[in-house]
């Protein structure tokens, strides 16, 4: 059964978009049967264009992304959503509404980034930051992947998720 993946940020135009790309990358490179989804709060309704040409240079089709919000996961036709992760502070410290999960309420985790559309140094400096906010959410998607998510109890996973993220 594929495991559903929210990834939330407050405008849903970058690092959720970015999370959204490297867990959807890395779980078809591993063969593994989960699925990402990104969205946000209060989206923009545009992409960052340092994100998508972050994935894009990672080998990442971003060709289908779009900005989105959250509500579009709240119905009944949405993918039952195993886990939730919101990836800014401001996003996490929002309520969340109810969210459709295969077995109850999804597992709800921040795993917060700065945010690389402030990072100094003109476009160049943004593409340095915007790639290595790439790469640290690429090797966190990597050890989610790793974990046996088919087997492991809501509270084991929320165990394991907190864990990847303190790393």
């Amino acid at each position: 059964m594929t495991t559903h993946v929210l990834i939330l940020c407050t405008h849903n135009s970058a690092r959720s978009v970015l999370s959204e790309g490297m867990l959807n990358h890395w779980a078809q490179k591993l063969g593994k049967d989960v699925r990402a989804f990104s969205a946000g709060s209060a989206p923009s309704g545009r992409l960052n264009p340092f994100a998508l040409e972050a994935l894009t240079h990672a080998g990442i089709d971003v060709s289908g992304y779009r900005s989105k919000s959250w509500d579009e996961f709240t119905t009944p036709e949405a993918p039952p959503l195993s886990i939730v992760i919101t990836v800014c502070d401001s996003a996490a410290a929002e309520t969340c509404p109810v969210f459709f999960g295969g077995n109850g309420q999804p597992v709800k985790v921040h795993w917060g980034y700065p945010d690389p559309s402030n990072a100094e140094g003109g476009d160049e400096g943004k593409r340095r930051a915007f790639e290595l906010t790439r790469q640290a959410i690429g090797y966190r998607m990597l050890q989610l992947l790793q974990l046996p998510l088919a087997s492991m109890s809501k509270q084991e996973l929320l165990a394991a998720l907190n864990a990847i993220s303190a790393t």
